[in-house]
């Protein structure tokens, strides 16, 4: 046992290429499929997105609360998810469908959060509208459109991120590498087309003003009520809302400004739809990628394989390195698929010469970034007696939105020669 221990956490740099894979190969390949699936979603996110055009320029300020959205379910739904493993692993639930105590709290928790998180994104997305001054509709809109939209994708998220862990756990693959990007994948893929329906149910509310006054009251009265309900319930939902309500509250702070950033380039994203198409790809596959080193690093903390030290060393440091092995192979996948997809639809490219490079060196330094920022993210919370899964991945996959917006628009204007 004190040998595999010591494999385990040998230093990475003594370890030769070929050996570090066909150690940790499956985890490579697990990874490696979970983020193709994910891709696909977020292929077909940023395919709507590009040709959300239409509902962009009616309904101003859109843009800027989408990124929040997408990311408030891989937040909720992939912390979901985090807990479900690490209660798999641990033996506090079974892999079947079979409602317990544990996961009906998991289930009660996730919903609120996410009614509650929708208000307040809807509110942060009309606050940087009016700080920036861009162009936006009224602040009922903003909120009703994120509400309506939460709602639905809770409805179609919670089974989905259920039957994944489950189903994944049931085929001895590790959740820790498949749940996240799925979930992230499924996140992305629902997310448009729920807020393109909250659309139309907004304007079916348009008729009259006191019904969308009403239909508003109803929703925050249900919240609070949902909330207070669910913080009493129990100690593991009064834990989870407690621990994960204000960094998500942050997180959708994060979402809003990375929607800010994307705001402020609308002009060069609508002449270039495959750079819009590229925004969920790129942003979806950064934050399941961080999401996998998460859910991994919180695992690992959990079982003891990683020790929250100042420095990371050993499994801490193989997990950086699958993180650049899958990074390597993932980005510039994503740059073709965005190009093709922009040829296939007959939509205006970039080129392959142009959004390949974006999209790999965009990723690389992103990644660079984020390994050490979840690294000390997950031991802080640890050493600090808050649970890891309700921390990392919300608090990462956030700023890894707001990073990602930054850096992928930055190093699209500097590889097009444009300037904001």
């Amino acid at each position: 046992m004190k040998d595999k221990q010591k494999k385990i956490r040998s230093s990475l740099s003594t370890q030769a290429f070929s050996e570090f894979y066909a150690e940790h190969d499956y985890i490579i390949k697990e990874g490696l499929i979970a983020l193709l699936i994910c891709a696909v979603g977020d292929l077909v996110a940023g395919v709507i997105l590009g040709k959300m055009t239409f509902f962009l320029e009616a309904f101003p300020g859109l843009l800027v609360v989408i990124p929040g959205a997408i990311g408030m379910r891989g937040n909720i739904f992939g912390s979901f998810a985090s807990r479900l493993s690490t209660n798999l692993h641990i033996g506090l639930i079974s892999p079947r469908f079979e409602f317990s105590e544990d996961l009906n709290y998991n289930i009660y928790s996730s919903f609120v959060l996410t009614l509650v998180l929708s208000i307040f994104l809807g509110i942060v997305g009309k606050l940087f509208c009016v700080l920036l001054h861009y162009p936006s509709m009224p602040l009922i809109d903003f909120i009703l459109i994120c509400t309506i939209a939460g709602i639905i994708s809770n409805l179609i998220m919670l089974p989905i991120t259920m039957f994944v862990s489950f189903k994944s756990f049931e085929h001895g693959w590790d959740p820790d590498n498949i749940t996240s990007p799925i979930i992230a994948a499924f996140g992305d893929l629902f997310t448009l087309p729920a807020i393109i329906a909250s659309i139309f149910i907004l304007s079916a509310l348009n008729f009259n003003f006191i019904v969308k006054d009403i239909v508003l009251a109803v929703i925050l009265i249900a919240v609070i009520v949902g909330f207070i309900y669910c913080y009493r319930l129990s100690y593991e939902t009064k834990t989870i809302l407690k621990q994960s309500t204000p960094i998500l509250l942050l997180c959708s702070f994060l979402g809003g400004s990375a929607g800010g950033i994307l705001n402020s380039s609308v002009e060069t994203l609508l002449t270039n739809p495959s750079l819009l198409t590229l925004i969920p790809l790129f942003s979806g596959e950064c934050g399941s990628l961080i999401s996998i080193l998460g859910a991994r690093l919180s695992s690992g903390l959990h079982s003891g394989l990683v020790e929250p030290l100042s420095r990371p060393e050993g499994e801490a440091l193989h997990n950086f390195g699958i993180c650049y092995i899958l990074a390597i192979l993932i980005f510039p996948f994503i740059g073709i698929l965005a190009e093709l997809s922009s040829i296939m639809f007959g939509t205006v490219g970039v080129g392959f010469d142009k959004i390949i490079p974006i999209s790999t060196f965009s990723g690389l330094i992103l990644v660079t970034i984020m390994v050490i920022l979840v690294y000390y993210i997950s031991t802080l919370s640890y050493n600090n007696n808050l649970d890891p899964d309700n921390i990392v991945i919300p608090i990462s996959t956030s700023i890894t939105d707001s990073i990602s917006s930054l850096i992928l628009i930055s190093i699209s204007l500097l590889i097009l020669g444009a300037l904001i």
